[in-house]
């Protein structure tokens, strides 16, 4: 499916409820046949208003609802015969509580420093909710600092002399576990310049070369675009190579692996191809940042197994389909727990996993953002994506994974509020 044909269609969905199927398919004409008059008395029935002339004749046309006929059973023909009832959607009772504490301790005497934080997204939905933040330290200056459409959530905080710098930021979180429902579908479609945004390629994730030449081979002649991304879902289960010895959550460099056709790593790595494949063949897709803040009832290695959440930074992906919205996947736990369970492939509880990660985020987890090339306020340089503490000393950035005193730590457990 093209880009320019798959936007088409999302602008189709949003004329569901209008006059686009308020009127049925006209009929072929037909030869004129004698009428019988009627005799006179009664006066002929007036036709039945459509949407159409309802419109013109200055009355608000009909809403169509869940309940309403025309979308429950439409016209033959028409694109909604083919997609599921709307469906209002469930909130979900099962909600859980952590609370993330990040600290930070700097010692550098007679010099300026400045941090930025990823921190849990404030745009609130049907898996993750932001409580509030509170913090304690002896900064110059602190505050919060946000972009339109998840793009970057950061707290910033600067001292003119880190001599004995310190900063406790705690966050509380609730979430509930995450799944796609194929019964059900969203009637507002997703915004075009955000659809848009999702097919492009960034400094690190590419949508043509190497990576169509990819989907392509990948998908075939799959028309269907939940098959579509299904196989490509299934192609990186079966080829991706988890790295388990590489900081954080990897590079998230795309661009390398499809020109070393070395797949894999963490992630970022992994679930950063599957963003770029596809992007490649026209279905939106984004990479979400975040953070794993509990235990997980799936696999072991799948979840945090104390408090310490240091080094627990995970990128999950998600996709785009009209009428359903964003779809959640993860490919790369899939390949992270063959590597550090040592599944092997034919064990029936990996095919399990499979299918879960297709459609299903275990809500152990907390997402920060969605943003990638990510320019901080009053600096030059640009980030591929923001999932780390950014920290600079005497202007100079330093990396957090990288030095010989640890510059901060996270820790995250389940609470009670």
């Amino acid at each position: 499916m093209k880009r320019r044909d798959f936007l088409a269609s999302t602008a189709l969905f949003s004329l569901f409820a209008g006059e686009a199927l308020a009127a049925p398919r006209t009929p072929a004409k037909k030869k004129p046949v004698a009428v019988r008059k009627k005799p006179a008395g009664k006066p002929a029935k007036k036709p039945a208003t459509s949407a159409r002339n309802a419109t013109a004749a200055g009355h608000r046309p009909q809403v169509h609802s869940a309940a309403t006929p025309l979308i429950d059973n439409p016209p033959e023909g028409t694109s909604a015969s083919r997609l599921p009832p709307v469906r209002a959607q469930e909130l979900p009772t099962d909600w859980r509580t952590y609370e993330i504490i990040t600290t930070i301790t700097l010692d550098s005497p007679g010099q300026s420093a400045r941090i930025w934080l990823p921190i849990p997204s404030s745009q609130d939905n049907l898996y993750q909710r932001l409580l509030g933040h509170s913090w304690q330290g002896n900064t110059s200056a602190a505050g919060i600092l946000r972009q339109p459409d998840g793009l970057l959530e950061a707290f910033h905080a600067e001292w003119r002399n880190a001599e004995k710098a310190s900063l406790r930021l705690v966050t509380h979180v609730s979430t509930a576990d995450r799944h796609f429902d194929v019964s059900r579908r969203s009637v507002a479609p997703e915004r075009d310049d955000i659809l848009r945004r999702n097919l492009q390629t960034t400094s690190q994730i590419p949508n043509d070369g190497l990576a169509k030449q990819l989907g392509e081979r990948i998908v075939g002649r799959i028309r269907d675009p939940v098959a579509q991304v299904k196989a490509i879902y299934d192609w990186l289960c079966d080829n991706a190579i988890y790295d388990p010895s590489l900081p954080g959550c990897g590079t998230g460099n795309v661009n390398q692996q499809l020109i070393s056709a070395q797949y894999g790593g963490r992630s970022a790595d992994i679930n950063g191809l599957f963003v770029a494949v596809c992007r490649s063949i026209g279905i939106p897709a984004r990479c979400v940042f975040g953070l794993r803040t509990g235990p997980s009832r799936l696999f072991r290695s799948l979840g945090l197994r104390s408090d310490d959440a240091t080094r627990s930074q995970h990128v999950r992906a998600e996709f785009y389909l009209p009428g359903f919205g964003w779809i959640p996947v993860d490919p790369s736990d899939v390949r992270r727990a063959v590597a550090i369970e040592a599944l092997p492939e034919q064990d029936g509880r990996l095919a399990s996993l499979r299918r879960v990660l297709f459609g299903v985020w275990e809500m152990n987890w907390v997402a920060f953002n969605v943003g990638t090339d990510i320019q901080l306020p009053e600096q030059d340089m640009r980030l591929p994506f923001f999932a780390l503490p950014e920290i600079h000393i005497g202007g100079a950035r330093i990396d957090p994974l990288n030095t010989a005193t640890p510059l901060y730590s996270i820790s995250a457990r389940k609470v009670e509020l």
